[in-house]
């Protein structure tokens, strides 16, 4: 029988002391509790990814000073176990570095192990860095149970249709009583469900029980869930651990007969509004704070863009932390006015007003005197939006607030968007939600809070950028009805869960039979706006395919 702690760990890249002042502590904690084996996730000792921040000269060296120090306490619990998750220098040919597990006890490296498997899909990038380990399956012995040890992506090939390797398989050649897999798995809609598709499968196919571990935290647009498993020998859920939660909890474990002393439990899955809401706040709440902000200020037009970031903002990092300015122009209606007061009233976050009138007028004068032309049509559209970004920018270099954008992934994918105006920011919290989700998950935080939180003349109004007399956003675009669902299909894809791809399929089907060109069009639309998103924020990553490094197009192109 042995006792085994798992550690749902929030790394920091890069932060090689506090990481391992977070281990210690919980392997003060795992010998208290007199567990036997401890267990982090990949790379927790350096944080994951670090991406060619690996390349510094400082990187492996401080990494290996934290391994040292890990060691060097690891005599105060010799009888503790450790699994530690870490870069590791490659002495051979090919890349310089391996990802690696290293496993210690009382001051001693048991032994390592070299990732096998590295991603190089989505917004995985691992063999950039990285050189795949040997082939050498890795196993302990912890009391009287042997334990093999693999790292993410090395358990994910049982089909064998990725990579020739499958490190899983041979891992099972040496007879392990449990496989212990360490993983920086970052979330999606659907994630969750597919590590337990493929992790169930692996486990029920060689009838080994399985224990999954996994970070959480966020990192850039990136978001780890934790939600660490465990599967039994059949295959079964016994075991979830919270999501969007750091926290260390304990599973006992019998080599000899019964495997996991713990009954099959039903967990529900969140809701895509519950997984959004909480990937985004957690995903800004971690950006914030380890980039030294603590407030964030946005531009709120009384549109339901801006009023979603704003409830975010405010959830993840207090009302009193959240500034909202609104900078009306001669064709904002005075329902917007009105509605952005009201949502902050309840909120309970500060609105500055700062009026831009004067400011497009002034403009104007000196663009007739320039170029002798006078300021009309789209120019003038978007100069408002590079007006607001530009005062939104002042207040965030003078008060030192993150600057928050707030264009939605239906907008972005067009280009219905301004450059160095509403794209300004360091972030944004809803780029990878399309208009209709926008609304969606509107809905979800007024019932989540029991009351409205975003009025509902907000959620109900038409949208509208509000540039120019009696703007729709209809006048540029079809409804975000039709407009999302050729998106999901034309971005997203195959990556799309198999029964909403035949949907949208089906649906853009339709479309090109009674609105001959309009996918067409939308397709030339996304295609030539790629330098808009080049030059965009980060984006909190909620599906499969988001803009970012996970889906990497040219800008000068022809298709």
């Amino acid at each position: 029988m042995i006792k085994i702690a798992i550690n749902q760990m929030n790394s920091t890249v890069a932060d090689f002391q506090g990481n391992a002042a977070t281990m210690k502590e919980a392997m003060k904690q795992a010998a208290q509790s007199r567990s036997d084996l401890l267990v982090f996730p990949e790379l927790s000792l350096c944080g994951y990814y670090p991406y060619d921040l690996i390349d510094e000269p400082f990187f492996l060296k401080q990494a290996d000073y934290a391994l040292m120090d890990l060691l060097a306490f690891s005599k105060q619990v010799p009888s503790l176990t450790a699994i530690i998750g870490t870069v590791r220098h490659n002495p051979g040919q090919g890349k310089p570095f391996h990802n690696a597990l290293v496993v210690i006890s009382n001051g001693a490296i048991v032994t390592e192990y070299y990732k096998q498997l590295l991603p190089t899909y989505n917004v995985f990038d691992e063999r950039r860095h990285f050189e795949p380990g040997p082939v050498a399956p890795c196993v302990i012995t912890i009391g009287a149970a042997k334990i093999g040890l693999i790292i993410c992506e090395d358990g994910w090939n049982d089909s064998e249709t990725e990579y020739r390797e499958n490190p899983f398989r041979q891992l099972m050649a040496q007879k392990p009583d449990l496989v212990v897999s360490i993983n920086a798995s970052p979330s999606n809609i659907g994630k969750r469900e597919q590590r337990h598709d493929i992790m169930s499968s692996v486990a029920a196919r060689y009838e080994r029980p399985l224990l999954y571990v996994n970070s959480v935290g966020g990192q850039d647009s990136l978001v780890f869930d934790g939600a660490s498993f465990a599967m039994d020998r059949n295959g079964a859920l016994i075991f979830e651990a919270a999501r969007f939660g750091a926290s260390q909890e304990y599973l006992a474990f019998d080599a000899r007969e019964t495997g996991f002393l713990s009954r099959a439990v039903t967990i529900d899955a969140m809701s895509d509004n519950e997984l959004a809401f909480s990937q985004i706040v957690l995903g800004l709440r971690d950006y914030a704070r380890r980039c030294g902000f603590r407030k964030a200020v946005v531009g709120s037009s009384g549109g339901i863009d801006s009023a979603l970031t704003l409830a975010l903002a405010t959830e993840a990092l207090g009302a009193e932390n959240v500034i909202a300015i609104t900078m009306p122009s001669v064709f904002s209606s005075e329902g917007s006015i009105t509605d952005s007061g009201a949502l902050c009233n309840n909120l309970g976050i500060e609105l500055i007003c700062h009026p831009i009138k004067a400011l497009v007028e002034q403009y104007a004068r000196d663009f007739g005197s320039a170029f002798d032309r006078t300021l009309k049509g789209l120019t003038l559209e978007n100069l408002q939006a590079r007006i607001r970004g530009t005062i939104l920018m002042e207040y965030s270099n003078e008060f030192g607030a993150l600057l928050l954008s707030t264009g939605n992934k239906s907008e972005i994918s067009v280009g219905y968007c301004t450059l160095y105006g509403d794209t300004n920011g360091g972030l944004n919290l809803i780029g990878d939600l399309y208009k209709t989700e926008v609304y969606r998950l509107s809905r979800y935080i007024n019932d989540r809070a029991g009351r409205e939180l975003i009025p509902s003349d907000i959620i109900s109004k038409e949208p509208s950028a509000e540039l120019a007399p009696d703007q729709k956003d209809t006048d540029s675009l079809p409804p975000y009805e039709v407009l999302d669902e050729i998106l999901k299909y034309v971005i997203e894809g195959k990556q799309l869960s198999q029964a909403e791809y035949r949907r949208v399929k089906a649906y853009v089907g339709q479309i090109n039979e009674t609105s001959q060109g309009l996918v067409d069009r939308i397709i030339k639309m996304i295609a030539r706006n790629e330098y808009k998103r080049c030059q965009a924020p980060p984006i909190i990553r909620i599906r499969a395919r988001a803009f970012g490094n996970g889906r990497q197009m040219p800008i000068t192109a022809k298709y």
